[in-house]
């Protein structure tokens, strides 16, 4: 009798400690209790969550290419406090930060509109980079040049002492090589797989907190936020805009915009006629020439990006693609360019949507009353 009662006991102690080892790791990966955080309240971001602990913040990416598992998680120490101990699993970074290297174009942007171009202390793909104060101060030798973004130069970025490097991360890259081997952390720029405009434009609150410019930042997706809905509503009012094609071909292939892209989603909010509107692809779509043709040759507006040191004209575009003239918004002279080489399309607009909306809405809808110049798009000269 004592003997089974024994038996039972340490059955149900073992079940209790399982149970207790269970409750204590699920959804916790540190394998500590992480209790009395203070969720931040993100608006649109599906990718971004950030919690304040006495002593720290913890921000966690969610991993855009596996659901369920994170990409990285940062633990935003303030400078001049002591660490705090028995800190979760994480990288931790020392904030504000005062160096910073960058491999983008878009967050060199960023952090010189926020104030803090000077603490950029090397860059990498400068040729990409159009940021004039970027530029500037590259060739006065106070931002070193890092190389290639794919292969920098790993020597110089050490020569530079950055507190955090800012990179875009990619599918299947195969990792950072050498980078992940100095001991300088690695934050993993992935808004640009946000799931709406909006979203990624959010991310300038994490941007802002490595940057100590917390409550700049707060404020200026506010008015980003207000602007970007207020077009929104000018749109509605106007009621249907224009059928619109995007871009244009790329060797043998054009590259459309999925309805569920960043630019699918905001031709539909400023009210365009989007041929791909029903498309549930968040990325482009590669098309032949035929299956555009056929689906949006009479749409009555094209808009495309391109590269040049000159504004293009009709007769250039043409040399392009001879089917160009078959396009209904070629034939009504109805095509805007935007040349991404005179213009900071790709600089500005993943965190001013707002700015790229109202030309869409203009462009769109030719009827609506005091317009602003165009920031982006040109309608191409004869």
């Amino acid at each position: 009798m004592r003997k089974s009662f024994i038996k039972i006991f340490n059955k149900h102690a073992l079940l209790a400690f399982v149970a207790l080892v269970l409750l204590s790791s699920c959804g916790n990966r540190t394998g500590f209790s992480q209790e009395g955080g203070d969720t931040l309240h993100l608006k649109y971001s599906s990718l971004l969550s950030i919690v304040r602990y006495e002593g720290y913040t913890e921000v966690n990416i969610r991993n855009p290419w596996k659901e369920g598992r994170i990409l990285q998680t940062y633990l935003l120490v303030p400078q001049n406090t002591q660490q705090p101990e028995h800190l979760p699993h994480g990288t931790i970074i020392r904030t504000p930060i005062q160096r910073a290297a960058i491999f983008t174009t878009v967050h060199c942007s960023l952090v010189t509109m926020l104030g803090h171009g000077e603490d950029i202390v090397g860059v990498a793909d400068l040729k990409y980079i159009k940021v004039p104060f970027i530029q500037e101060q590259v060739k006065k030798g106070r931002i070193t040049d890092c190389g290639s973004g794919l292969s920098p130069v790993v020597e110089k970025i050490i020569d530079v002492k950055p507190d955090v490097i800012l990179l875009s991360p990619f599918e299947n890259s195969g990792g950072y090589g050498k980078l992940e081997e100095i001991d300088i952390p690695l934050v993993e720029c992935a808004e640009y797989m946000e799931n709406s405009p909006l979203a990624r434009a959010e991310w300038m609150k994490f941007y802002g907190m490595l940057l100590g410019e917390e409550q700049k930042t707060d404020s200026l997706f506010d008015v980003v936020d207000k602007n970007y809905h207020l077009l929104m509503a000018e749109a509605q009012k106007a009621g249907a805009g224009r059928s619109v094609l995007v871009d244009k071909m790329v060797g043998s292939v054009w590259y459309v915009p999925g309805g569920n892209s960043t630019i699918g989603q905001m031709l539909q909010d400023a009210g365009g006629q989007y041929p791909w509107a029903d498309d549930d692809h968040s990325g482009s779509i590669s098309l032949p020439f035929e299956a555009v043709l056929e689906k949006a040759g009479s749409a009555e507006v094209w808009l495309y990006r391109y590269s040049s040191d000159h504004a293009q004209d009709y007769r250039e575009l043409l040399s392009e693609h001879h089917g160009y003239k078959q396009l209904q918004a070629f034939a009504d002279r109805n095509v805007y360019g935007c040349n991404v080489e005179q213009s900071l399309f790709y600089e500005e607009t993943p965190f001013r949507p707002d700015w790229l909306l109202s030309d869409f809405i203009q462009i769109l809808h030719p009827d609506i009353p005091n317009k602003v110049p165009l920031r982006y798009y040109q309608k191409l000269n004869e």
